[in-house]
């Protein structure tokens, strides 16, 4: 059996006068229900948003990185005939930039470097604001 405080009990107290009075408004105003009126003394406000926010809580949020060489289309006739060997030939030019995607939206493009026997991206170009909003169109 739970033990109910004094402090409990007075908030139980308050909400059913407060729920009682709202009824009773609610019957005198029952075609006009704009002018009923909602009191809750007994809930706290919201503190106020701090004006120098603590962001470094994004700092351990993970994204997914693309970097995208380039792109084809074909039909389902000319994929299944791909194999060892096969050639797929992309619709950009040899030297183009790669297209740098972050969780699928293009924020920048760049060039392809060898690191540690590895390939990577080095950013030339951040994409403008203005091109990243288009892109979500």
């Amino acid at each position: 059996m739970a033990m109910v405080t004094s402090n409990e009990s007075h908030v139980e107290q308050q909400l059913q006068n407060e729920t009682k009075s709202v009824v009773s408004e609610g019957e005198q105003h029952r075609d006009d229900t704009k002018k009923t009126q909602f009191e809750f003394s007994h809930i706290s406000t919201m503190p106020s948003l701090q004006t120098n926010r603590d962001i470094s809580f994004l700092l351990n949020i993970p994204l997914d990185i693309t970097v995208e060489l380039g792109r084809t289309k074909m039909v389902i006739n000319d994929l299944l005939q791909l194999g060892p060997g096969s050639v797929v030939e992309l619709a950009k030019l040899a030297g183009e930039t790669l297209d740098i995607f972050v969780n699928q939206r293009l924020i920048a493009r760049g060039e392809v470097v060898v690191v540690n026997e590895k390939y990577g991206a080095r950013i030339t170009e951040i994409v403008a604001p203005s091109e990243m909003i288009e892109g979500l169109r």
